[in-house]
């Protein structure tokens, strides 16, 4: 089976594996920078390590790139009122890829 480990970066978890290219929130990193992310749980198959909260090993990942994901439109109304206010926003991000667990 194929090793995995479960990370945490932007209040957010993901399941990752070796060689994995990800979008995470935005990471305050220069391109091509290897960083060291927090590790919850990591394993193969029925062997999994969890951590409580985080284990004492890091995965480290090299940063690809940095940039901004699709505009979504946020618009607010109410009914019978004249009132409605129309705003874009594109989140950052930042392009990862997992080189060790």
């Amino acid at each position: 089976m194929v090793l995995y480990a479960v990370i945490r970066t932007g209040g957010k978890q993901y399941r990752v594996t070796e060689g994995q290219t990800l979008r995470v929130p935005s990471i305050d990193a220069e391109v091509g920078a290897t960083i060291e992310l927090e590790t919850l749980a990591k394993g193969e198959a029925e062997q999994l390590q969890v951590g409580a909260p985080v284990l004492a090993d890091k995965v480290k990942a090299k940063v690809v790139e940095h940039g901004r994901g699709e505009k979504i439109i946020v618009f607010k109304f109410k009914r019978r009122k004249q009132y409605k206010r129309k705003r874009g926003h594109r989140q950052g991000f930042t392009a990862i890829k997992i080189e060790s667990i």
